[in-house]
C-alpha cells in the first residue's frame, strides 16, 4: 500500500477529473488524502478519500470568479487573461505550498498528484516534498518546437514556414501574454525561500515523474518531442452520482430511438443562456427529426424560456445516462464534456472562446471529430447549419469513434493511470 495526496484548484474542472483516478487507486489497496476547497468534500469522500479543506483565503469552490472578485467583472480580453493567471494561479502558490507542508508533516504521502495549474506541487516538490503527478484537465499545453504557443487556438503549420511562425508567435507571447506572470511567480517562490526561477506560470512541468493526458492521441496535435513523462490514458468513467438517476417525464421520447437526439451543453461556469442554449434551441426548433435536449448545468430550465416543441430541458442528467442515445453534441468547449463525448464516439459542434476553449475546439475541428463555429456568440442559424453538417456526414462520427476505441487494450483509462501511478511509486524509491 501507498499513500497518495490529491491537491487541486477549487473549481469543479480540476477537481471531477481526478475523482475516478481517487477511487481507483483506493479499489488497488492504496490509501488516499485529497485537499481543495470544501464545496467538494461531498465528492471527495464519496470517492474514497479523506478530504481536507485547503484555507479559507485560496478557497473560492461555491463561487464564480466574478463574484469572488467584482473587481474582474470589468475585465475583458488580455487583461481579464493576465488577472486571472496573477489571482487565480499564482497568488495563492505560497499559502498552498504551506498547507501541503503542514499535511504532509502530520502524515507523509510518497506521491503528490495534482492538476497542472496547481503550481504548489512543483514547488513543494524543490523544497523536498514528493514526486509529482499531473493529470491533464485541458489540451496538452506543454511547449513543443512543432506548434503555435498554447492559448492561441492555432492548428500547426508544418515545415519551416511553420516553425518560423511558431518561433515568433511564442516570443511574442512570452514578451507580452505571459510576461507578467515571471515576476509573480519569483515572487511566490522567494516567500517560499526558492531562488527565482525566470519561468511563467505556464511553465511548471519541471520535474514532474508523470504527466496522465486524459484523453488519447488521435485528439491532440502530435509533436516529435512529446516528454517522456506523458502518457495518454483516456477519460475515466465519470463516478455515479449520489442519488440514483430519477428520468423525467418525457426521458421515453430519448430512448425511444425514433428521432435523432442533440444534446446541448455549456457547462458549469460559462452559463449564461444567451451564448449557445438558446441560439440552439431556436435554430433547431421546428425540426421534427430531431429532439434537443438542452442540460443548463444546474440553474432551472425556467431560465430558457418557452420550449419549441421539439425540445426539453433539465438543470442536470448524468451524461453517462444521456450521451449513449445521442446523435450529436452542442457545447462550449469545456474539455470534460468533448472527452466524455468522444468516449461514447459522439460527434459535436462547439462554440467557444474563453479560458483554454480556443485550443480546445480547435483540436475538435484539427481532428475530425465536428465543426468549430469559432466564436463564444454563435447565431441560430449557424448553430443549425452546423448541427445539420456534422449529421449529413458520417466521417465526423467515425472519426469520433476512432478516437473512442483509440485506446482498446482490453484496460480502462483508470487501470493505465493506476499502473503509471504506480511505477513512479517504484521509481522514487
Amino acid at each position: 500500500m501507498a499513500r497518495f495526496l490529491f491537491a487541486a484548484t477549487p473549481a469543479a474542472g480540476h477537481v471531477t477529473p481526478a475523482l475516478p483516478l481517487v477511487r481507483a487507486l483506493i479499489d488497488a489497496g492504496h490509501e488516499v488524502r485529497f485537499t481543495t476547497g470544501r464545496e467538494f468534500e461531498r465528492a471527495v469522500t464519496r470517492a474514497g478519500a479523506a478530504f481536507t479543506p485547503v484555507p479559507a483565503e485560496v478557497d473560492w469552490s461555491g463561487l464564480t470568479p466574478d463574484e469572488r472578485w467584482p473587481e474582474r467583472a470589468a475585465l475583458t480580453g488580455l487583461r481579464k487573461l493576465q488577472w486571472d493567471i496573477a489571482n487565480y494561479f499564482v497568488a495563492p502558490i505560497a499559502t498552498h505550498v504551506r498547507h501541503l507542508q503542514g499535511m504532509l508533516a502530520e502524515e507523509p504521502a510518497d506521491v503528490l498528484v495534482a492538476d497542472p495549474p496547481f503550481g504548489a506541487a512543483t514547488a513543494l516538490r524543490e523544497l523536498g516534498g514528493p514526486p509529482v503527478v499531473h493529470y491533464g484537465i485541458s489540451p496538452l499545453g506543454l511547449p513543443s518546437r512543432d506548434l503555435p504557443p498554447f492559448g492561441l487556438g492555432l492548428a500547426p503549420m508544418g515545415g519551416p514556414l511553420g516553425r518560423l511562425r511558431d518561433r515568433a508567435l511564442a516570443a511574442l507571447v512570452r514578451r507580452t501574454v505571459f510576461a507578467p506572470s515571471v515576476a509573480q511567480v519569483d515572487a511566490q517562490r522567494v516567500a517560499l525561500g526558492l531562488p527565482p526561477a525566470g519561468r511563467t506560470a505556464l511553465e511548471g512541468d519541471h520535474d514532474v515523474a508523470l504527466f496522465l493526458q486524459l484523453s488519447t492521441p488521435g485528439f491532440e496535435y502530435p509533436r516529435t518531442d512529446l516528454p517522456d513523462h506523458v502518457h495518454f490514458v483516456g477519460h475515466p468513467a465519470a463516478l455515479p452520482p449520489s442519488t440514483p438517476f430519477a428520468p423525467p417525464s418525457w426521458w421515453p421520447e430519448v430512448t425511444a430511438g425514433d428521432r435523432r437526439v442533440v444534446v446541448v451543453s455549456q457547462g458549469t461556469i460559462a452559463t449564461d443562456p444567451a451564448e449557445l442554449l438558446r441560439p440552439a434551441l431556436s435554430g433547431l426548433a421546428g425540426d421534427g427529426d430531431l429532439l434537443v435536449v438542452a442540460v443548463t448545468g444546474g440553474a432551472d430550465p425556467a431560465v430558457l424560456g418557452p420550449l419549441p416543441g421539439n425540445a426539453r430541458a433539465a438543470s442536470f442528467i448524468p451524461f453517462s445516462e444521456l450521451f449513449p442515445h445521442a446523435s450529436v453534441v452542442v457545447t462550449n468547449g469545456g474539455y470534460g464534456t468533448i472527452q466524455l463525448a468522444l468516449a461514447h464516439g459522439l460527434p459535436m459542434v462547439v462554440a467557444g472562446r474563453t479560458e483554454d476553449k480556443p485550443e480546445t475546439t480547435a483540436r475538435v475541428a484539427w481532428s475530425g471529430v465536428g465543426v468549430n463555429l469559432r466564436t463564444q456568440t454563435p447565431a441560430a442559424s449557424r448553430i443549425r447549419d452546423g448541427v445539420r453538417r456534422v449529421l449529413a456526414n458520417p466521417s465526423y462520427a467515425a472519426r469520433a469513434r476512432e478516437l473512442r476505441d483509440e485506446l482498446s487494450d482490453g484496460s480502462t483509462p483508470e487501470r493505465r493511470a493506476v499502473a503509471l501511478m504506480e511505477r513512479v511509486l517504484v521509481s522514487s524509491r
